[in-house]
């Protein structure tokens, strides 16, 4: 599967969602902590690039906009009466960033691409949730967020062509695109979105 730029390693995700049909709940309480926690990279990132200038604008409107998906997240769930409770996240996002190369400006650079790539299996994962889901609501929530996903995988692209050439963000986006599959064949079979 291929988004904006960023080549996804195909998976066999069926595994996946069967879990996911199976802990709708729990898929959804994972989620609002994946929102809030796609706020705070992109947060972070202007705290710590504050010198970028080219950063500072798209950050802040992806931090927003994942606060919004955080809203409509807990909206969903309390109209299933289901409140917001601490999960024992997946390893999957701190495994994908531990595979960042450590000296800037790589850094940034790789931190750009999987954090394009977090987007990019989250839309996937999104899409496949939408398909399947009996609850229309729900499924109508998903389908919506899709195109969020998409655009957030862009806008990070986006960020990393702006740091490095075209080339070197390919580049890039295919090394760790095959450490991310890696990842996911590793992380434990929870209900999780990134499981």
């Amino acid at each position: 599967m291929v988004g904006a730029g960023v080549p996804l390693v195909a998976v066999d995700d069926g595994p996946w969602l069967a879990r996911a049909l199976g802990h709708v709940d729990e898929i959804l309480v994972d989620h609002a902590h994946c929102e809030k926690k796609a706020a705070s990279s992109a947060v972070g990132l202007l705290f710590k690039y504050a010198d970028r200038g080219e950063l500072l604008a798209p950050l802040a409107r992806l931090a927003r906009e994942e606060l919004v998906h955080f809203e409509e997240v807990l909206v969903a769930l309390r109209a299933r009466g289901v409140e917001l409770r601490h999960l024992t996240p997946s390893p999957y996002a701190s495994r994908l960033l531990a595979g960042a190369r450590a000296h800037e400006p790589d850094r940034l650079l790789d931190t750009l691409c999987c954090l394009a790539l977090i987007e990019a299996r989250s839309a996937a994962r999104m899409a496949l949730l939408a398909d399947a889901l009996p609850d229309a609501t729900l499924a109508r929530l998903y389908a919506r967020l899709v195109a969020s996903e998409r655009r957030h995988e862009a806008a990070y692209v986006g960020l990393a062509s702006a740091v490095a050439p075209a080339p070197t963000v390919a580049a890039r986006l295919a090394a760790l695109a095959a450490h991310e599959a890696c990842v996911l064949a590793a992380v434990p079979p929870i209900a999780r979105l990134h499981a």
